[in-house]
């Protein structure tokens, strides 16, 4: 009776056994005549039992399941590339655990060919602005080729595009253990022919010289992306209001790019959000310090301080970037700015006042004040428009100041000059 038993099961097993090769053969017959679809319905009556099946059938499904499933992705369904990726992946390793290699040398093939698909996907999804698709297709690809680290670089920089923060930041934090540099070594040489730069590897380019139809070798490295990523960590922690983090991260930037002045910037900007004002204003002075000559650094300490509401310490910030490029307009703009929200500023208290005598004399030394301030912010501006008489951005903000003191001559002179 055992014995019976025994055989019925048997009997069994290889009918299963059967079963799954003809469902899995039915799969490879549709995908071979393009019906993708159908591959899929066949193969999934093989599924069930697959885990029980020796080594070979398993690596025959998950290779099928793999060439199924990457023919969907490249046919638009972008979610197949995963259970594509994963199925060759599986063949690979069963093939190794048994010792009998079959499928693996396609498998291995297609992830390549994967992995360049995704790329080309996410540069279309970058073009495209759709940068969370594009961050996920890259991180994919640096995954399937981990030494591609620039794959998990443009992954970070596209979550950062999508305003991905928290994904973006996994990203850097990666590429930060990873202690990836990015710089890269270029190398060049002038085809004598042409009198063109070309660019090549190293053996070709010295090769190219030696035979004489090339000159001019050159080697340029690019700089390393590590002080850009540490500086986008603090930036994201910074943005996520995790101010502990941020300043952490603020110090492993710094110490990686000490001279990079936006750093302090930054840094003093978080302090004045957590109400430290003390620091603020000493990293405002540090960073000043660091490059008292630069326009672009005087017009950022105005537009931080600006920002703060701290009008006086923007306004001398502005006018030292002016002395040193009497023609930035940015910096000119934002100094008649501090002067027009200074003057706004007093707004409120005149609209508190009521009508008795003291009240109407407050009212109109507040008024005073205020149009000699706007008045002190269109000066700056016509100065401006002396080098700059067709700039919209002066005639428009002039244009304002003048209509909000009922300056009609001059608001017209703008409207004209403007074009309306």
């Amino acid at each position: 009776m055992r014995t019976k038993v025994l055989i019925l099961l048997a009997i069994g097993i290889s009918t299963m056994g059967f079963s799954q090769k003809n469902e899995i053969k039915a799969a490879e017959k549709a995908l071979k005549n393009g019906d993708a679809a159908s591959a899929k319905a066949s193969l999934e009556g093989a599924a069930s039992l697959i885990d029980a099946a020796d080594a070979r059938l398993q690596a025959q499904y998950y290779a099928v399941k793999g060439n199924i499933y990457y023919d969907l992705a490249k046919k638009g369904d972008e979610t197949a590339f995963q259970t594509a990726i994963d199925s060759y992946n599986k063949v690979i390793s069963v093939e190794e655990g048994s010792g009998k290699v079959k499928y693996t040398s396609v498998a291995t093939q297609n992830l390549a060919q994967i992995t360049g698909d995704l790329v080309n996907s996410a540069v279309e999804d970058n073009n495209s602005q759709e940068f969370e698709k594009a961050a996920d297709k890259l991180y994919m690809s640096y995954k399937l080729s981990p030494s591609d680290t620039i794959y998990l670089y443009y992954a970070a920089s596209s979550a950062v595009n999508g305003q991905n923060y928290e994904k973006a930041l996994k990203h850097y934090n990666e590429l930060k253990d990873l202690g990836y540099d990015g710089s890269a070594v270029t190398f060049t040489a002038v085809n004598v022919e042409t009198g063109e730069v070309e660019t090549m590897d190293q053996t070709t380019r010295d090769l190219y010289v030696k035979a004489g139809t090339h000159k001019d070798p050159k080697e340029e490295k690019s700089e390393s992306k590590m002080p850009e990523i540490v500086k986008n960590i603090a930036l994201i922690y910074q943005q996520l209001g995790d101010n502990e983090k941020a300043l952490a991260a603020y110090s492993d930037a710094r110490s990686v790019n000490p001279d990079d002045v936006n750093l302090v910037l930054g840094e003093a900007n978080l302090y004045y959000s957590m109400g430290q004002k003390d620091k603020f204003k000493e990293m405002m002075s540090q960073a000043s310090d660091m490059a008292p000559d630069n326009p672009d650094l005087l017009y950022n300490i105005g537009v931080i301080n600006m920002e703060q509401g701290n009008l006086q310490d923007a306004r001398e910030a502005y006018i030292k970037a002016i002395a040193i490029d009497p023609g930035y307009i940015n910096a000119l703009l934002n100094l008649s700015t501090t002067y027009v929200d200074e003057g706004n500023g007093l707004i409120d208290e005149m609209n508190s006042l009521g009508s008795s005598r003291a009240d109407i004399a407050r009212y109109d030394e507040l008024k005073k004040q205020k149009d000699d301030l706007f008045r002190e912010g269109a000066t700056v501006l016509e100065d401006a428009l002396k080098t700059n008489p067709d700039n919209q951005s002066v005639l428009t903000q002039l244009k304002n100041i003048y209509g909000a003191l009922g300056d009609t001559e001059n608001f017209m002179r703008m409207k004209k000059l403007l074009g309306e």
